[in-house]
């Protein structure tokens, strides 16, 4: 039988171990459940971030407009504080809550999902017994030269050095092994599968180290499995730039800021090739809100999509860089401005754990990120009636309400479904650390300006989905470091960044277990379509996709992509995790109307700052605390 079949069982097996609880008293104890000494959602497989069960009420409140959810029960609990949403910035609320009002203050954190950490997913994948740690969403600490005051000291307080990762990262890793950047380019689209030693754009550059292709433009080109007319277009493409727009030097700023890539590309080159479109389109992934049909020359610049080089062909439009985060230097590796070198093997999920440890110092040994890497938590110490600071997962908040007019009340009245049930809890504050634009659908009364302001606002999808593989010898042959892909759901794949920390070393010999992380920002149908219409229609087409569909996928794309010598996926696959987030990126700027407070409720999360970096929701949570006093 292949994996597919066993694995599958293994996910069901888990999932279902995951729901347990043991019950350890009535609804008047301070804790309803605890969970089973087995559950462990970091080892999951299957499917992981939205995954079934997580956000099934939070649709049937917001998309139906459900108000009844059955009889409801009083908990009789009461917290100083409660938190909605367990991602960094509620984790980061709950620390600044209790750092500010002392340790021996109640706070709640509720999340919908089975695991905290929200987007900062913790992926362990065992491979023949060696465990294997990725991350499944928030990936790492970036702009780290301009961290402020609060960052820097909730990062010592929890231990986390940034200098460690001098040492930590690897950045000769990629040279030792001659890899380097390459375009895979599939059956189904394109014709064949082929791979070409060229990344044809600047996105790998987010990979510290990884080697620069030796191959001309023109030889990659040609290599390529375009038509002559196609061909002739890339190259058309790829020695563009600012020269070619007959925009004085002293309008270019504002030129790129208003005007199209799209249009650039069609309009100004001229290129009208399906193909060539499609790899412009899919090149610029998850460091842009969409694909590169909907963004100016400008927002594409930031993350060198097909085409764009800032270092060369566009440094009078962006004077000298100094603005520009992925700019990059010259040499035979790739490298930033600011080094990317800030990844735990776990990506920001090393964050959410240390602050978990602080608040729950039973969850698990380890005091920095250095112990805390291997560190097993024990699920079952989340949520103790024992806890100042509480964790409860697998619980949607469908309303919360004040215990009268908001400015006069005494408390918040916060309700939640667990397990198909409706709970109640009471606060003397409540912090919405959650998704932004849900806070319309459960806070009701909302002043209307701020009302709009949130409904306004939307999420971009992203997927990483993770493979434990038994060995990365068809890689390493290849020389493949990372490979851009078009014509795949999955638009790149690389092999895991070269961090060891503390006891954890990453995969050194391409015969040794590895994780291959594959990235995805799916994009609508319609070329040019509106964003905010494209999120929607991806959104709806992932979460209806089930782990056999995503499975299949990959089978096909890395059975096409690698040697077949070096590679069978019955063989050498061990595991599979789909990281879909339907609400990944934050998209929209609620302003100070949609963020200020309402009455004993306050608002973090990085959605309320139009940003998705970890020092964002860090920020607005520290916010959202000063002004609950």
């Amino acid at each position: 039988m292949s994996n597919i079949t066993r694995r599958n069982f293994v996910n069901g097996t888990l999932m279902a171990a995951g729901a347990s609880v043991l019950p350890i008293g009535g609804a008047s104890q301070a804790v309803m459940a605890a969970l089973v000494p087995s559950y462990y959602p970091p080892a999951r497989t299957g499917l992981r971030g939205s995954h079934p069960g997580s956000n099934e009420h939070a649709h049937a409140r917001a998309w139906g407009g459900q108000s009844d959810w059955g009889s409801n029960t009083n908990l009789n609990e009461e917290y100083d504080l409660v938190v909605v949403g367990g991602g960094i910035s509620g984790l980061a609320a709950a620390y600044f809550y209790q750092k500010e009002h002392g340790t021996d203050k109640k706070v709640l954190i509720i999340d919908n999902h089975d695991d905290f950490g929200g987007h900062a997913k913790r992926n362990e994948h065992n491979i023949d017994g060696d465990t294997r740690i990725g991350f499944g969403g928030s990936e790492s600490l970036e702009g780290t030269s301009d961290y402020n005051e609060v960052m820097l000291n909730l990062l010592k307080d929890i231990g986390v050095d940034l200098e460690l990762f001098s040492d930590a990262y690897d950045v000769d890793f990629y040279k030792r092994h001659n890899l380097g950047a390459s375009t895979y380019f599939n059956k189904r689209i394109f014709g064949e599968n082929k791979v070409v030693k060229h990344p044809f754009c600047g996105y790998p550059a987010f990979i510290e180290g990884l080697l620069r292709s030796k191959l001309s433009m023109e030889k990659a080109v040609e290599q390529t499995p375009l038509s002559k007319k196609g061909k002739e277009q890339l190259m058309r493409v790829l020695k563009g730039g600012e020269h070619v727009l007959d925009v004085p030097k002293e309008d270019l700023k504002e030129y790129i800021h208003t005007h199209s890539y799209f249009d650039y590309l069609t309009n100004t080159l001229g290129v009208d090739d399906p193909l060539v479109l499609r790899m412009a389109r899919h090149t610029s992934i998850d460091y842009t809100e969409g694909g590169t049909d909907t963004l100016s020359i400008a927002e594409v610049l930031e993350s060198g999509p097909l085409g764009i080089d800032p270092s060369i062909s566009w440094k009078n439009a962006i004077g000298d860089g100094s603005d520009q985060t992925y700019l990059r230097k010259e040499g035979d590796t790739f490298s930033l401005e600011d080094p990317y070198i800030h990844h735990f093997p776990d990506g920001n999920a090393t964050i959410a754990r240390l602050l978990v440890k602080k608040m729950i110092p039973n969850v698990g040994p380890g005091t920095n990120a250095q112990e805390i890497i291997l560190s097993k938590f024990d699920y079952g110490e989340l949520d103790k009636p024992n806890n100042n600071a509480r964790i409860r997962l697998n619980s949607t908040v469908v309303n919360v309400v004040h215990d009268g007019s908001p400015h006069n009340a005494s408390g918040v009245y916060i309700k939640y479904i667990n397990n198909n049930k409706s709970y109640q809890v009471k606060a003397k504050g409540v912090v919405m650390a959650c998704y932004n634009m849900i806070i319309p659908h459960i806070v009701p009364g909302l002043p209307q300006d701020q009302y709009i302001a949130l409904r306004s606002l939307n999420k971009v999808p992203l997927q990483l989905s993770t493979v434990g593989v038994r060995n990365w010898r068809a890689m390493k042959e290849l020389g493949i470091g990372m490979v851009m892909c078009p014509g795949n759901m999955h638009q790149a794949v690389n092999l895991d960044f070269p961090v060891s920390i503390g006891d954890y070393k990453y995969t050194k010999s391409p015969d040794d277990p590895c994780i291959l992380h594959m990235r995805s920002a799916p994009l609508g149908e319609t070329i040019g379509a509106p964003a905010i219409e494209q999120f929607k229609e991806v959104r709806y087409r992932m979460l209806g996709l089930s782990f056999d569909d995503y499975e299949q996928e990959i089978r096909e794309h890395l059975s096409g992509m690698l040697p077949k010598e070096l590679f069978d996926f019955d063989r050498d696959v061990q595991s599979i995790m789909i990281n879909r987030w339907a609400h990944g990126y934050s998209h929209g700027d609620p302003g100070d109307v949609g963020r200020q407070p309402f009455g004993r409720i306050t608002i973090a999360n990085s959605d309320a700052n139009d940003t998705s970096l970890v020092q964002s929701a860090i920020e607005q949570a520290y916010r959202a605390v000063k002004e609950q006093m």
